[in-house]
């Protein structure tokens, strides 16, 4: 079963996807109802949130608290909400971009994309989607401000676009390179230490409980499964509008009982596939 909407309501683009505490499944869309809950077993809605707050939904995770992140890409802002959806913090002022610079006293990010979390609690913001300088931002759990690094390039530690992030177990900081069709890996300080190269666009990283990485992989309508130098153990997906297949396949996540959701955002539509289906690829998409 996939997901069951109210009748009259419909599902915007899905941006992004991720689970929550409960274990019910949260999905961002551009949308009129921007934040959507769903019970994962039944497929029912549980709630619609977040109306009226987002110029254009991109990245979303959960931390470790239970607390729900988003990113608005052209609202220039991340929010910070606990399980309820009431805001607790808000980085960036909406409606405005431009530079964090604390000397300046200026805090605003560019087209934010992405958020990542340390172990230590920093967060992780990739920002820059085209208009933005793309870099990563580095805060502490409070919100404070740390450094930033990265800047406009193809050399080691610049970014084409900088689209995904993620922070594993050894506080390594992956960030999906996609135009670059890389992911850079770095130390928490934004020392450049390696990259992997990728024929399709990197464009969403995910990192499930167990340290396990996968990367799906934009308009090339793929679903990797990686190992610790970046190849790919498992791969399924294509482009195309048939059942199955990718517009672009931009965020996902994994279910607690291993069903792989993806969202779409050219299609548009919200993907759900198999468990197995990195392991057995002649499995298909479950409807």
């Amino acid at each position: 079963a996939g997901v069951v909407l109210p009748d009259g309501m419909k599902l915007g683009a899905p941006s992004s996807v991720a689970f929550d505490s409960h274990g019910h499944l949260l999905v961002f869309t551009r949308g009129e109802h921007p934040l959507l809950e769903f019970d994962a077993t039944t497929g029912a809605l549980v709630r619609a949130f977040g109306d009226g707050r987002y110029v254009r939904a991109h990245g979303m995770c959960v931390d470790q608290q239970g607390n729900i992140w988003t990113t608005d890409v052209n609202g220039h802002t991340v929010t910070k909400m606990n399980a309820s959806g009431d805001v607790l913090m808000t980085l960036g002022t909406k409606g405005q971009a431009g530079n964090w610079d604390e000397a300046a006293g200026t805090r605003l990010f560019n087209e934010p994309n992405d958020i990542g979390f340390a172990p230590n609690g920093d967060i992780i913001v990739v920002q820059g989607h085209g208009r933005g300088e793309p870099k990563a931002l580095r805060f502490d759990k409070s919100g404070t401000f740390i450094k930033s690094w990265g800047g406009l390039g193809k050399g080691p530690g610049q970014f084409d676009l900088s689209h995904s992030v993620v922070v594993d177990r050894q506080s390594l900081v992956d960030i999906a390179d996609r135009q670059n069709r890389r992911v850079q890996i770095f130390d928490l300080d934004g020392k450049y230490l390696r990259e992997w190269k990728f024929a399709g666009l990197p464009c969403g990283l995910f990192l499930d409980r167990s340290g396990e990485m996968y990367l799906a992989s934009g308009f090339a309508g793929q679903i990797l499964k990686l190992d610790a130098n970046g190849q790919a153990t498992g791969m399924f997906g294509q482009p195309g509008r048939g059942f199955g297949e990718f517009g672009e396949a931009h965020y996902m996540t994994l279910a607690p009982n291993g069903d792989i959701w993806v969202g779409d955002t050219v299609n548009p539509a919200l993907h759900r596939f198999a468990p197995d289906l990195l392991a057995n690829p002649g499995k298909g998409p479950r409807r």
